[in-house]
């Protein structure tokens, strides 16, 4: 904790008035133009990958980057999502899977998850992107299959699928590398430039 006292101390100090000017706008207004769902992996920082400032991105960090199907009833990540699209109007989604993802090796490598049930539980989510993937433990592979999986789930939100329909929003598929920084554009014919 004596380390995150310092950060903020440093934040207050030297970063806040270096941007006082955008806090005080951000205060008035939240007006991002991109939802980016990634995974809460700490190696992962959006803001950081992007080059994006506050106030941006609407951020969605779910282990294994998933995104569950539209259901009835109370979901954060459901909530969130509608906000996004269908309050704030954000024009672009990203969702960002990332290599070495211990969501992923879990499930490619079949690691026993008794000790962790709502890990387990959560995982589950993946089970289609486990279906797609050919061969076992290839991760890599895993990974991209999961990223594509979870662009169908973001689809069946009511409000993804209008703002699709009216061509008002924009959706991604990436992978992050965390060894090269490279991030692949599974949506696109060519990766972004590292």
């Amino acid at each position: 904790m004596h380390d995150l006292a310092h950060g903020v101390a440093r934040f207050q100090q030297d970063v806040f008035p270096a941007k006082r000017e955008l806090f005080s706008r951000l205060a008035a207004q939240h007006t991002p133009h991109t939802l980016f769902i990634g995974c809460s992996d700490a190696r992962v920082v959006p803001e950081l990958i992007t080059g994006c400032e506050p106030g941006e991105l609407f951020v969605i960090r779910t282990a294994g980057n998933l995104v569950p199907a539209r259901t009835p009833g109370a979901d954060g990540v459901a909530a969130s999502i509608e906000y996004a699209v269908g309050t704030l109007g954000v024009r672009d989604i990203v969702v960002c899977g990332h290599s070495a993802c211990g969501a992923m090796t879990a499930l490619a490598h079949g690691h026993d998850l008794s000790g962790a049930p709502a890990v387990a539980d959560w995982l589950r989510l993946a089970d289609a992107s486990v279906a797609r993937t050919p061969g076992t433990a290839d991760v890599p592979a895993l990974v991209r299959q999961n990223v594509l999986a979870q662009l169908a789930n973001l689809a069946t939100h009511p409000s993804v699928a209008r703002a699709l329909a009216r061509r008002q929003v924009t959706v991604r598929g990436w992978v992050f590398d965390i060894a090269t920084g490279r991030v692949e554009d599974l949506t696109a014919a060519a990766p972004l430039a590292a």
